[in-house]
């Protein structure tokens, strides 16, 4: 633990990791503010999501859960603003954290394209419990050794490192996602179509799109006549002329 926290100390005293950690600060406040606003009005959140699409179906449903919806909305207004205060920017990123995680299961779960995003801000919560590692570990049964003075060295191996580090999971969220799924909803109708011609079997793409968009079905139940329909080949029409002729 000791050599761990030699890197922390290191990590806090580096002035790019610091900007860093502010950045993300911003980033989820950002991320809570429009969203909390909306559910203070009275809105529904994301307009522009149909209400057949699986993730549409929950704002539906949310939308009509009455002060409960508001006491959501006032409780990310809240966040985002400790998260901006130095002073109770922990606060906010312990409070933020498991409302992210919900956020982030529920967007893969309806396979919703938002999906790398939710991720990164998951990403950007964790580090900033992380980061807050010297407040963190007086809440985690941890033995902890009594407080010295440890020198501060600056090595800039370990800001190349860990910036390094960020770009690749960057890279692989956003090329990871793309494969993660046979096939999506899409955020609406017309999405959820322009991905058939590229399709092994478009029949199956197209009733897959019907299912959801249309007949309004769940996504589970699209997503298993899908998998029926994909493993009956396509018929292709008859040649103009027969074998042989001329």
């Amino acid at each position: 633990m000791s050599r761990l926290e030699e890197i922390y100390d290191a990590a806090k005293s580096d002035k790019w990791m610091r900007g860093f950690a502010v950045f993300c600060r911003m980033a989820l406040a950002a991320s809570f503010i429009p969203a909390g606003f909306v559910k203070i009005m009275g809105e529904r959140f994301a307009e522009g999501l149909p209400s057949n699409n699986p993730l549409g179906h929950y704002f539906d449903a949310l939308a009509r859960t009455g002060y409960y919806y508001t006491f959501i909305g006032i409780t990310q207004i809240i966040i985002a603003i400790l998260l901006l205060i130095p002073r109770t920017s922990f606060l906010g990123a312990l409070m933020y954290f498991p409302i992210i995680v919900n956020i982030c299961v529920l967007t893969y779960a309806t396979r919703f394209a938002g999906t790398r995003l939710t991720t990164m801000l998951l990403m950007a919560s964790l580090f900033l419990l992380v980061w807050d590692y010297d407040r963190l570990k007086y809440l985690l049964p941890l033995r902890r050794e009594p407080e010295r003075m440890r020198p501060i060295r600056e090595d800039r191996r370990l800001r190349i490192l860990f910036f390094g580090g960020v770009f690749a999971i960057l890279a692989f969220i956003i090329v990871g996602t793309s494969y993660l799924y046979e096939i999506g909803p899409g955020n609406a109708e017309d999405e959820c179509r322009n991905q058939c011609p590229s399709r092994a079997n478009p029949v199956a793409c197209q009733a897959f799109c019907d299912c959801i968009y249309v007949q309004g079905q769940p996504l589970d139940s699209c997503l298993a006549r899908f998998d029926r329909a994909k493993n009956i080949p396509t018929r292709t029409a008859p040649s103009a002329a027969a074998p042989g002729g001329r």
